[in-house]
């Protein structure tokens, strides 16, 4: 799903049926089975049930504002 800035590990579907797909400028992940499982080298795998969902990449507050999450 999406490459890590720093580590370059990687999020990925490894179990499940589900596709990444983009509209209107926000990526979207839809599972087709009865769930999906998202691993990233980093963490323990997450079950995504089935559905549509939105792909957010994370944000932090820092006292200079937000800035995005870097794997």
């Amino acid at each position: 799903m999406a490459e890590g800035e720093v580590t370059g590990h990687k999020h990925r579907i490894t179990e499940g049926n589900a596709e990444l797909y983009e509209k209107d400028s926000t990526l979207y992940l839809r599972v087709f089975s009865e769930s999906a499982l998202l691993a990233h080298e980093e963490h323990k795998a997450i079950s995504i049930p089935q559905g549509d969902w939105i792909v957010k990449i994370q944000r932090e507050y820092e006292p200079q504002g937000w800035r995005y999450v870097a794997d």
